[in-house]
């Protein structure tokens, strides 16, 4: 992904600010990024801190006599490998699919001859207004990479899709697009182009548009696990891990943006849905092991879940009191090995299963021994004595029956864009 150079048209939303981390993440993939801010999105984020995040000039204006002597905006609109907009607002969505130019932003989007792909944010209301439709139904057919917006609570309280996705998730689909797994459709005269990401969940009251078969895992069925498990001890207590759950939802979101039809089974954390996955919360390993049992077939598993091993034997109905005396004792019981089920399902069990040992120790000894215990075909390892768990960032090796794989440190975005990719390879 090094030198590659990304132009990102930040909107008059709320969500401006999530520009920042955005930039973020696409500096620390390698890439470099220069911003155009329109004037609504200076009420939410400066220009000056901008330039501090990205090292490059903000551009604001289509009539400052500095930056078009520096750098013309018919220069600027082609330069980049790829234009981002994010936010899109309803009002830059409408003058994008009107051919609008009024300002910098919607100059440079009409002048540019690179793709764009576009992150829409709006209240929820605006997004599902029949304006707005037809607008999404332009871009696509106009070869628009179009993000489906996330759902939840907005800034104005109201509850529904029109969230920007998550810069992780943006992210993971610049990645996608640069690998060549994700490309704009060709524009068509009659509006039957689809958004490469996300797009077979059209909006009610959308035309119908023809199946998205050109991504890479169009037609699959993936489960992903992810998060932590708990078993409860008393109605108080619980036995839990560190796992934040950040790997295993990236890695549903990847899979989502290159067409499959992800299924995530999560235990208890407070992530955000990957747009276009499918999202069942669980709580303990049992139930879990019942949600990833009910929820195949499935062409590919990836048990991302860090399921604890035990729980105890019998949770008590009350809180257990301290008494002074000594500490009561806990009797403990194995809970179901998830990733050996999946691995021994029969005619039910995934062409792909992948499982993930976290390690403190011996990381590749304990992973091939864990390959070999649960006849799983490839294993995810990584060294969790650090930062990992509840980190930004992972360190991986891969691990199959060929030999082992080790991937840099890199944004867990990255790792799970880097995955899904292996894993449509291998799914053909």
């Amino acid at each position: 992904m090094t030198q590659r150079k990304i132009l990102l048209i930040i909107g008059g939303g709320i969500a401006a600010y999530k520009a920042c981390e955005l930039i973020r993440l696409i500096r620390k993939a390698g890439m470099s990024v220069r911003c155009v801010v329109t004037a609504g999105g200076q009420h939410f984020v400066t220009p000056m801190t901008l330039a501090a995040l990205s090292e490059q000039p903000v551009h604001t204006s289509l009539w400052d006599l500095k930056d078009e002597a520096e750098m013309g905006h018919i220069q600027l609109s082609r330069e980049a490998d790829l234009v981002v907009v994010a936010p899109a607002t309803a009002d830059l969505m409408a003058k994008m699919a009107a051919g609008i130019a009024d300002d910098l932003a919607t100059t440079l989007l009409l002048a540019t001859d690179k793709p764009v792909l576009a992150a829409p944010a709006m209240n929820v209301r605006m997004w599902q207004h029949a304006a707005t439709r037809r607008n999404v139904a332009q871009l696509k057919a106009d070869g628009i990479i179009l993000l489906d917006p996330d759902e939840g609570p907005m800034a104005c309280g109201e509850f529904g899709p029109g969230r920007l996705p998550e810069p992780s998730a943006i992210m993971a689909a610049i990645e996608a697009h640069f690998a060549g797994t994700v490309r704009a459709p060709a524009p068509t005269a009659t509006g039957a182009g689809l958004s490469p990401l996300h797009g077979a969940e059209d909006l009610p009251g959308q035309p119908d548009f023809a199946p998205d078969t050109h991504r890479a895992l169009y037609g699959r069925h993936i489960v992903v696990s992810a998060g932590p498990t708990r078993e409860p001890i008393d109605p108080v207590r619980y036995i839990a891990n560190r796992s934040s759950g950040q790997q295993g939802f990236a890695i549903a979101g990847a899979l989502a943006a290159l067409g499959a039809r992800v299924t995530l089974v999560a235990g208890p954390v407070s992530l955000e849905t990957p747009a276009g996955v499918e999202r069942i919360d669980v709580e303990t390993a049992r139930e879990m092991a019942a949600a990833v049992d009910d929820a195949l077939p499935a062409d590919a598993a990836v048990m991302v879940a860090a399921v604890a091993d035990w729980r105890a034997e019998a949770a008590a109905e009350h809180k257990i009191k301290k008494t002074g005396d000594a500490p009561p004792t806990l009797a403990l019981t194995e809970n179901p090995d998830i990733l050996a089920r999946v691995s021994a399902a029969g005619p039910r069990r995934p062409a792909l299963v992948v499982g993930f040992a976290a390690e403190t120790d011996n990381v590749l000894e304990h992973a091939r021994a864990k390959l070999a215990k649960k006849g799983c075909d490839w294993i995810v390892a990584n060294d969790v004595s650090g930062d990992v768990m509840g980190g930004t960032e992972n360190a991986v090796h891969l691990v199959t029956a060929d030999g082992v794989e080790s991937w840099d440190r890199m944004p867990k975005g990255a790792v799970a864009t880097r995955l899904a990719e292996r894993i449509a390879t291998a799914l053909g």
